[in-house]
């Protein structure tokens, strides 16, 4: 989707901005060529350049009070800029780490060495999150450099560990709790609508992730001498699996839709009445048919209602050639995306308990929990939101749609319940940027345009009644 500024920004900002177009791509790239991997213990060191690079940018740009902080994963930075007397305060947040790149040879272009191609910044990162952390610093850097002044108060928050634990975070958010004090959390790691139309996402689903661990004989057997004589890891896992789903694709652990909120009226007309193009989804995915639980549209499935994928599973032989074993052992990797009033670790005691009932016997079957987030909604309602909305019509040229996405962002219910904040979702990357896939990437005209949205956010809140924020 090609934009057009509907309505300038302040025009000193707007011409700092275009002034600087070159040198802001420079900036994008070099962030990108930082292979922030959290999950990846080697990436450790990586993981503290980005925000040692961010902790540096926020200095030179003048914000106060910066900090890159140990946690029990990787650092947080935190800045703030505190300057604006009885102005309403926001809460920032992105996260700097990254998905690993695997598998590589499915990418146009190496991951960690930035791209632009028609229009796109091809690298890992593009979009989720370290394009959209860019525009944070870039529009408070075009507002610091033209006015001295932001128009808020604002305190930065950007994370290390989003893509592989919630839970160095959720820790030193409550032992920082009275210095995060704010009227509202800003979080950038959304995007877009289907048609990279403009979107605020006002429903995230939560998220359980566990392993699934079966073990026969400490090494692997002689297929031979062992076939039919022992119980093979693989097939076991294989049989647990399967039985996680009936046919229709419902979910078969008991007890598991046992707290999911039934879809209002109200609910399933605003999926309905969203500019959804199956077909064109249909098409852009590849595939012969779409596939779920029954009863439900295609947006009712991704934002509102509960699922299970096996996110990975390995066991045995797999070189080229042939090798006769029955394998010691075979592992899956299984993850929930939850609805309101759904809990992780509800689900988890549920998942592990159907688990140990179906395995099969001869071999030790383990289930181990690995993370969670829980689910939120946002009112779209809420002054603050809908100071988002007119900063996006105002740059974008259209009013954004209210989405609710299949994701999960564990920091946001943290924002909400640790802190006691109200949030907006407000991201730009495309619905296809294949984020946490080979060849992410984002629109750089959604880089640009995001940029200026923020700035006009921020002087939206400014204007809000005292009392709104």
């Amino acid at each position: 989707m090609t934009t057009t500024r509907a309505t300038a920004i302040d025009p000193k900002v707007e011409a700092w901005l275009d002034a600087r177009a070159d040198e802001r791509l420079e900036s994008y790239k070099a962030f990108l060529r930082i292979p922030s991997i959290s999950a990846l213990p080697e990436h450790a060191a990586d993981c503290r350049r980005a925000a040692e690079w961010i902790a540096d940018d926020l200095r030179r740009i003048g914000v106060d009070h910066v900090e890159v902080a140990d946690t029990s994963g990787h650092p947080v930075v935190y800045g703030d800029w505190l300057r604006a007397a009885d102005a309403p305060t926001a809460l920032v947040y992105c996260h700097y780490d990254v998905q690993p790149v695997d598998p590589l040879d499915l990418w146009q272009s190496p991951p960690f060495e930035p791209a632009v191609v028609d229009g796109r910044m091809l690298a890992r990162g593009a979009s989720d999150d370290k394009g959209q952390i860019h525009m944070h610093l870039r529009a408070a850097e075009a507002l610091l450099a033209t006015r001295r002044a932001l128009p808020i108060n604002v305190k930065f928050v950007f994370e290390g560990d989003e893509e592989s634990s919630a839970a160095p975070l959720e820790r030193w958010l409550v032992a920082n709790r009275d210095r995060l004090a704010a009227d509202v959390g800003v979080i950038s790691d959304t995007g877009f609508f289907e048609g990279n139309i403009p979107a605020i996402t006002v429903g995230l689903r939560g998220l359980m992730y566990a392993q699934i661990d079966v073990v026969g004989s400490p090494v692997d057997l002689h297929s031979g001498g062992y076939g039919g004589v022992v119980q093979n890891p693989a097939n076991a896992l294989a049989s647990i699996i399967a039985a996680l789903h009936d046919g229709d694709g419902r979910v078969a652990i008991p007890g598991f839709y046992d707290d999911v909120d039934p879809l209002s009226d109200d609910d399933r007309r605003r999926f309905a009445d969203l500019p959804f193009d199956e077909d064109a989804y249909l098409a852009e995915l590849e595939l012969p048919g779409l596939f779920g639980e029954p009863g439900y549209t295609t947006l009712e499935r991704r934002g509102a209602r509960p699922s299970l994928d096996v996110n990975g599973m390995w066991s045995g032989f797999q070189g080229e050639g042939a090798k006769t074993i029955i394998p010691a052992h075979a592992h899956a990797k299984v993850s929930a995306r939850l609805v309101p009033s759904q809990d992780p670790d509800v689900i988890f005691d549920r998942l592990e308990a159907f688990v140990r009932r179906i395995a099969p016997p001869g071999v030790r079957t383990s289930v181990t929990k690995i993370g969670g987030g829980r689910p939120s909604v946002t009112p779209v309602d809420h002054p603050v939101t809908q100071a988002a909305a007119r900063a996006l019509e105002a740059t974008f040229g259209r009013a954004p749609v209210y989405i609710r996405e299949g994701g999960s962002i564990p920091v946001c219910a943290s924002f909400e319940g640790t802190l006691g904040l109200p949030v907006v979702l407000l991201g730009f990357a495309p619905p296809n940027n294949h984020a946490h896939a080979p060849n992410e990437w984002m629109d750089l005209e959604n880089h640009e345009m995001g940029i200026r949205t923020i700035v006009r956010l921020l002087d939206e809140i400014a204007a809000l009644p005292s009392a709104s924020a």
